[in-house]
């Protein structure tokens, strides 16, 4: 898998930061919230007339990545999502830290 070479010792010590996660979600509310909502439901307005439909960062489908998967995914973009690897690798990292608190 693309995402495993990512390192895990990166994902456990960004995961322990909870400025990580505050960041993500000021990137996400930022860059992602348009098409993935504001709650991360994959719920917003561009989102719904994409095909596929944007994740649903909250489903057990994606809390059940792994952390690099997701930073993957994020990096090199996905189906209608774009790339996002012009932004910070650090701000990439905070944005999975985000996605991982909105966990049912």
């Amino acid at each position: 898998m693309a995402g495993a070479r990512f390192g895990k010792e990166q994902e456990e010590s960004d995961r322990r930061r909870p400025q990580g996660r505050r960041a993500g979600q000021d990137v996400a509310q930022v860059n992602c919230a348009s098409c993935h909502g504001t709650t991360g439901k994959g719920n917003g307005p561009p989102g719904l007339a994409l095909s596929p439909k944007p994740a649903d960062w909250t489903s057990k489908k994606v809390q059940d990545e792994a952390d690099g998967e997701i930073f993957w995914k994020i990096t090199t973009g996905r189906g209608p999502m774009p790339s996002w690897k012009h932004l910070p690798e650090n701000d990439r990292w905070a944005l999975v830290q985000y996605v991982r608190s909105l966990k049912k």
